[in-house]
């Protein structure tokens, strides 16, 4: 195999999980529209928190959302 072979490269473990925990403020795409995928998640949990969904959120914007709601709701991870 060569240099750089699978399971080599790329941070792995804890390192690995702070890695995918940027805020979303830093994000480079984070002022581009929300993803459908967001949008769809957003108005079932604002649906179980009894709120309305926002429109017109960025991805930021629609993943500090969620995040929230998955606390109030109860469905984010621990």
């Amino acid at each position: 195999m060569a240099a750089g072979a699978a399971g080599t490269s790329g941070p792995t473990g804890d390192a690995a999980a702070r890695s995918a925990e940027k805020d979303p403020e830093d994000w480079v795409t984070g002022g581009e529209p929300a993803t459908g995928a967001q949008e769809s998640y957003l108005g079932t949990l604002a649906r179980e928190a009894g709120e309305e969904a926002p429109e017109g959120l960025t991805k930021a914007e629609a993943s500090e959302q969620i995040d929230r709601l998955q606390q109030e709701t109860g469905r984010g991870a621990s």
